[in-house]
């Protein structure tokens, strides 16, 4: 690894999105220093990411002579969601006392998005402390001035600059950088099986990639076959991505498509979650819609 200075080390995060492209590529602009920029693959991103990323690389190896170091968890994404064994002991004793499997996490949740923490920041944040215990490290993250509030004390150069979301975009797009179009179909562009999705951003997928929302329909099969309908098994509370699938498919023939919850015990019949022809139904509608999922 190349550096700058007697004991200091200048490290940029990259997602890969267009903030951290963004950094990067003012950074450059601006002749700051960058001895080493990190990506962290979660082997679940768009291909067009995957081109996106082997862009950015070729440009900083032409302007920098560096390429970026990418981050892999060992095993990967899938091996994750359903072989990585339980091994601490409450974990495998609430496994066993609500029968389910002790081997695999299941969908990322809310309450546990194990994806995030060992696909990404895990891999970054110690690839950043082990440079901080060698040199007098600084970390560059792309954060923008719009969301400044989600600074926690690394050095954020577009909140320095004042640069927006939309302010990055486009410094992109002038640079040549464009995602294959990613950004004029998706909002974001993070990992395609990503169940915190908005609603809208699904039914593009089934219909921009195809192949990706066939994928995530044989894990959906495979989650549901491993744990069943509880928490690791759904896709997002009340959905299965086939559930999903059959509801995007009836809203394009103008069929009437209804989605019920599990019937609960001593209840007569099933709540209702979803009707095209009725709206919005059912106790926790309210937080599914504000979430853009219903």
């Amino acid at each position: 690894m190349k550096k700058t200075g007697k004991g200091d080390y200048h490290a940029v995060s990259l997602s890969g999105g267009k903030d951290s492209t963004a950094m990067l590529l003012m950074m450059i602009e601006k002749g700051m220093p960058v001895d080493g920029v990190f990506w962290a693959d979660t082997g679940m991103e768009f291909p067009e990411m995957y081109r996106h990323i082997e862009k950015v690389d070729a440009y900083l190896f032409r302007e920098r002579g560096l390429h970026i170091h990418v981050l892999r968890h060992p095993r990967g994404f899938e091996w994750l969601m359903f072989d990585e064994p339980k091994q601490k002991k409450s974990a495998v004793e609430r496994r066993i006392r609500d029968g389910v499997p002790l081997c695999g996490n299941g969908w990322p949740g809310i309450r546990v998005r194990w994806c995030t923490g060992q696909l990404k920041t895990h891999l970054i944040t110690k690839e950043v402390n082990r440079l901080k215990g060698e040199y007098n490290a600084v970390s560059y993250v792309g954060i923008t001035y719009d969301e400044q509030e989600r600074c926690k004390g690394e050095r954020y150069p577009l909140v320095e600059w004042q640069v927006t979301e939309e302010q990055a975009l486009r410094y992109c797009y002038g640079k040549g950088f464009d995602w294959g179009g990613l950004y004029e179909i998706y909002h974001r562009c993070s990992c395609w099986c990503c169940p915190f999705q908005r609603i809208d951003e699904l039914r593009k997928l089934r219909k921009h990639h195809p192949e990706l929302w066939g994928r995530m329909l044989e894990m959906d099969a495979r989650a549901l076959g491993q744990f069943g309908e509880t928490p690791l098994g759904m896709f997002r509370k009340g959905w299965t991505v086939g559930a999903l699938d059959e509801r995007f498919e009836a809203e394009e023939q103008g069929r009437k498509f209804c989605r019920h919850r599990k019937k609960e015990p001593g209840a007569e019949e099933p709540a209702l979650l979803f009707c095209t022809e009725t709206g919005i139904l059912g106790a926790d509608a309210a937080n599914q819609e504000s979430e853009g999922f219903l």
